[in-house]
């Protein structure tokens, strides 16, 4: 499967986005996809993405509450929605996808990059 991540840009802290990844390739509906970011000069960081038996949503502490995942399987597409977005929130953001039967992730898009200034 092939990841086409989008949505990223310059916003104030306070502002919304709202990332896509468009996928292509396979079967989407057998790929479970998540979101990951990461910051200047950090480790990667695993911000949201469906729990392994896929009956809810991994949130990051870090984004609980703010961030929200989602998916249109007509599309192909999978979202996050980020409200309330704060300068720490800057970061190149990935999404990536699994096999729902395999708990790693082996298909990574290319980053979009989000910045978010105080």
């Amino acid at each position: 499967v092939q990841l086409q991540a989008s949505g990223g840009g310059l916003v104030q802290a306070g502002d919304s986005l709202r990332l896509s990844c468009a996928a292509s390739g396979r079967t989407f509906s057998s790929y479970a996809v998540g979101w990951s970011r990461q910051a200047p000069g950090k480790e990667r960081e695993f911000v949201a993405g469906p729990t392994r038996n896929g009956d809810s949503t991994y949130y990051a502490d870090s984004i609980q509450g703010r961030f929200t995942l989602s998916r249109d399987n007509a599309k192909n597409t999978v979202y996050l929605q980020m409200n309330s977005l704060k300068p720490e929130d800057t970061a190149l953001y990935y999404c990536a996808a699994r096999c729902t039967t395999t708990p790693t992730y082996e298909y990574w898009g290319q980053g979009t990059k989000v910045t978010v200034s105080s």
